[in-house]
């Protein structure tokens, strides 16, 4: 999302008003409520061994192959990786061409802000697909010599072939474990940011403000495309969650950068970005509502996606399908 218009100089009566008032409770309001919601379900459970209603929930957290297992036993993480790879480089060099050429408004927008965090999203799965294209090819090998271990005469058992420090594994889990919920968070963080990107540009700015305000060019449509292109196709492969709770994040992300356009227009003469985000229109609580409003269809949208995805694929391929 991109549209510029004039700078403005604010003042003390500019900010000391009851509009931004409303505007400000349908921000922190959101973001005080995401920030609890985070604090009952997440808490330090995830994080460490043994703590939570059960043992299963205190170490979700060091499983760590949700994000790295493609959706299907029969797709090989493999050509998750890869997917995840090419995407990776596609949006740095997206990115990157869209820095350079336009180097007066870097991260002024939050189109560049959402594009930024798929672009750290991709990498951060890359590097744990190749640690799970490491691991399966290690269960692998460790099945192929199980199987064919030696057995015993006497008692008929088979003797394991391979034995590794208990105290390096954990190690390595935990690790492993932090990075793939990092991923999960970025992923759910991203599914409602890109949605709500495109979703405001192509059915408010496009439609009815850039006529007058915005020269379409092909950089613009690419970086409100290609973000959430990228992250369904990775949905597809994946089989990564979307619980609603975690909605926060999303929450948080956007508050985040409002909160950032703010602080830069106390101290700065600038544009702001968007103009619904003008304080002193007479409809900005309004506008600042709807916004905060939209966060939930936006996200109910991928989770929908992702529910179908995990519904269609349990009934069509119910031997094969992880989640």
């Amino acid at each position: 999302m991109q549209l510029q218009n004039t700078a403005r100089i604010t003042n003390l009566s500019y900010w000391l008003n009851w509009r931004v008032l409303l505007c400000s409770a349908s921000v922190l309001l959101p973001m005080i409520i995401a920030l609890f919601i985070i604090w009952k379900r997440e808490g330090s459970r995830h994080l460490t061994p043994g703590k939570g209603e059960n043992q299963q929930d205190g170490n979700r957290i060091l499983c760590g192959d949700e994000a790295w297992k493609p959706c299907l036993k029969e797709i090989h993480p493999v050509c998750l990786l890869v997917y995840r790879v090419a995407a990776f480089f596609l949006l740095v060099v997206t990115l990157v061409a869209k820095i350079l050429t336009n180097t007066s408004a870097i991260y002024l927008y939050y189109t560049q802000w959402t594009f930024t965090l798929v672009t750290i999203y991709f990498g951060c799965a890359s590097m744990i697909s190749v640690y799970g294209c490491h691991q399966f090819q290690k269960s692998r090998r460790s099945t192929f010599n199980f199987n064919f271990a030696g057995t015993d005469a006497e008692q008929g058992s088979r003797t394991p072939l391979l034995h590794q420090n208990s105290t390096n594994l954990s190690c390595e889990n935990r690790v492993i474990g932090i990075l793939s919920y990092i991923i999960e968070v970025l992923f759910q963080t991203n599914a409602g940011a890109v949605m709500l990107t495109d979703s405001v540009y192509w059915f408010v700015i496009f439609p009815f403000l850039t006529i007058k305000d915005y020269d379409l060019s092909f950089m613009t449509v690419n970086m409100h495309t290609l973000n959430v292109v990228l992250l369904l196709g990775d949905t597809a492969l994946n089989c990564l969650q979307l619980p609603w709770f975690r909605i926060s994040f999303f929450v948080l992300w956007t508050g985040a950068f409002v909160i950032f356009q703010w602080i830069l227009h106390a101290f700065v003469s600038i544009w702001w970005p968007y103009p619904f985000l003008d304080l002193s229109l007479p409809y900005a609580p309004l506008w600042y509502f709807v916004m905060a409003l939209m966060h939930i269809p936006c996200y109910g949208l991928f989770v929908l996606i992702v529910d179908l995805k995990h519904y269609f694929l349990s009934k069509w391929f119910p031997s094969s399908h992880q989640r």
